[in-house]
C-alpha cells in the first residue's frame, strides 16, 4: 500500500471530536485525494500545505502532558515536526522523539488521537501544518533533556495548569480530546 493510501486510512480512523476536527478531516482527505504533495519538500514551506506529526508525550498516572515552549514559534506546544518525504507520519514521531527529547517513543496509540489544520505565519512566510497528534508514554517524575536548538525549555503541565498565553491554538481542544480518550481507556 503506497504512503498517499496510508495517510488517508490514518486520517479516515480519526473520530472527530467536534465540528472543526470534522472539517479538518474533510478538507485532510480531500487534500490527500487530490494528488497534492503532501511532505515539505524544500524548507521553509514548499508546498504550502504539508505534514506535521506532533507527539505528547502523557504520564497518565500523574495527568501530566510535556510541552516545549518552542523558539520559531514563541508558543508552548507539543514536540514534532515535519513528516519527511515518504515517511509514515508514527516514523516521524520515533524520530522527532529521538531528536528533541533523546528518548524513545512509546506510543499509548498506534494512531494519531487528534488531527488540525493551522496556519502558521512567522517573518519569514506562511504555510499550513496538517498537523496528527500522537500520544506517548512519558514521566514526569524522571527529567528530560531536549534539544536546546528548538526549545527554551519544556514542562510537564497537568490539566489545571496549562498556559493560558502563547499556546499552539488547538490546544484547549487536544485537553477535550484527551479527556474523551481516557475515558474510554
Amino acid at each position: 500500500m503506497d504512503i498517499r493510501t496510508q495517510i488517508a486510512l490514518i486520517i479516515e480512523q480519526i473520530e472527530p471530536l467536534d465540528e472543526k476536527e470534522r472539517q479538518h478531516k474533510d478538507l485532510v482527505l480531500n487534500w490527500i485525494n487530490s494528488g497534492a504533495e503532501l511532505f515539505r519538500i524544500a524548507k521553509p514551506a514548499t508546498p504550502k500545505m504539508h505534514l506535521v506529526s506532533y507527539f505528547i508525550p502523557t504520564d497518565q498516572a500523574n495527568g501530566k502532558v510535556l510541552l516545549g515552549h518552542h523558539k520559531k514559534a514563541n508558543l508552548w506546544l507539543p514536540p514534532g515536526g515535519h513528516v519527511d518525504k515518504n515517511e509514515h507520519p508514527q516514523k516521524t514521531v520515533s524520530r522527532e522523539m529521538q531528536e528533541e527529547l533523546f528518548k524513545e517513543a512509546i506510543f499509548i496509540s498506534d494512531q494519531p488521537i487528534f488531527l488540525t489544520v493551522t496556519e502558521t505565519v512567522n517573518e519569514m512566510n506562511s504555510h499550513t501544518d496538517v498537523s496528527l497528534w500522537y500520544l506517548v508514554k512519558g514521566d514526569s517524575n524522571k527529567e528530560y533533556l531536549f534539544d536546546e536548538r528548538e526549545f527554551y525549555q519544556i514542562k510537564w503541565f497537568s490539566m489545571e495548569e496549562f498556559p493560558k498565553k502563547q499556546m499552539e491554538p488547538h490546544l484547549p481542544r487536544f485537553l477535550n480530546k484527551l479527556a474523551q480518550f481516557a475515558s474510554k481507556s
